[in-house]
């Protein structure tokens, strides 16, 4: 968390998240997937332009930003309640948006006033309508919280339907879980990257979020996978706990994202190991890879050796957990540079 320094006040400056209801990034990022908002007006577009527009105009898609339907609860709605409202705003959206799937996000006045938005959500799923609930309120965290909220609901009230009694586990197959979508700008080409190691080593992934994964129809299947994996300091590590008390899934955990051949060649080793294969394509996979790594490297090294005394030798990082991790050991391990200060700019709770 980013603080203002030798001033006395202690306030934060510049605070790179959002409340819990920041949450529908995360369903916004499953294709096929539409979140719906049970709040007060403003409240979406705030958390978007402070989570998408500002941070490298991400865009809302066919589902986000100006997309997502709000019920922009006023005055009378504090006062007799909004859960006709939320109804009726459900009932309007199925009928002008297709999507496989509906999450009812609940911000801070519907839980408040006490909006009983679970039985109405039940309704719609009794209809067979493919929607769930998730209690987001503002208060309850930031937009990393709202995250485990949402993925625990998506999971608890409609994959679960899905799931067999005695799930057959499918070898080789593995559920992602990593860094939190639309928090760094560049997080769809990590998840597609992610994915592409995983399946060059030999293994099926469900990538679960952005434009490499299978929508809602690759969540259907996350029962089925040998384990979950867990790329990340702690973001996903409840989810995997969830997945493991609710079907005895067993969880990998690797708490730094790999860059770089030394870390990537670590990580997927340690996989490997973990889900019992084969290492041979593993292997060769890392062979090539890092064959084509180090050749970029190796012309990057000459203007790194040869001009050393105008580069500085040390360095600090600003960034979320996932990547101050993931670059230190990057610079200190491949580049040999010195940390002198790491500044993290999320923190787990609120």
């Amino acid at each position: 968390m980013s603080t203002c320094e030798n001033t006395g006040s202690g306030s934060i400056n510049q605070v790179r998240y959002g409340c819990a209801l920041g949450a529908f990034n995360s369903v916004v990022a499953i294709p096929g997937a539409m979140p719906i908002a049970h709040c007060g007006p403003g409240c979406v577009d705030k958390q978007y332009m402070s989570l998408d527009f500002y941070n490298g105009f991400q865009g809302g898609g066919r589902s986000g930003g100006a997309v997502i339907p709000s019920t922009n609860l006023q005055e009378e709605d504090v006062v007799f309640g909004g859960a006709k409202r939320l109804h009726e705003l459900i009932e309007a959206t199925l009928k002008i948006i297709k999507a496989d799937l509906f999450v009812v996000l609940n911000g801070c006045i519907g839980e408040l006033v006490g909006d009983d938005v679970g039985s109405v959500v039940e309704q719609f799923q009794k209809q067979g309508v493919p929607i769930v609930n998730a209690e987001t309120g503002g208060f309850k965290g930031n937009n990393f919280i709202g995250h485990e909220i949402v993925v625990k609901a998506i999971i608890d009230q409609f994959v679960d339907k899905y799931a067999a009694k005695n799930v057959k586990r499918q070898k080789g197959l593995i559920n992602v879980w990593s860094e939190l979508p639309f928090q760094n700008t560049f997080w769809r080409g990590d998840f597609n990257e992610l994915k592409r190691i995983l399946e060059g080593a030999g293994f099926q992934v469900n990538i679960l979020f952005g434009n490499g994964s299978g929508g809602v129809e690759e969540w259907k299947h996350i029962p089925e996978a040998q384990f979950n994996l867990v790329a990340s300091p702690w973001l996903g590590l409840s989810i995997a706990q969830h997945l493991n008390d609710k079907y005895g899934q067993p969880y990998l955990h690797l708490p730094v994202l790999p860059i770089g051949a030394g870390q990537t060649a670590e990580f997927l080793h340690k996989v490997v190991e973990f889900a019992g294969i084969d290492s041979k394509q593993a292997d060769e996979f890392i062979t090539a890879e890092e064959k084509e790594y180090y050749y970029y490297l190796e012309h990057f090294t000459d203007f790194y050796a040869e001009y050393w005394w105008g580069l500085p030798s040390s360095y600090a990082v600003v960034g979320d957990s996932t990547y101050n991790l993931a670059l230190n050991k990057f610079l200190v391990t491949q580049l040999g540079l010195l940390p002198v200060k790491q500044i993290i700019t999320q923190t787990s709770q609120l």
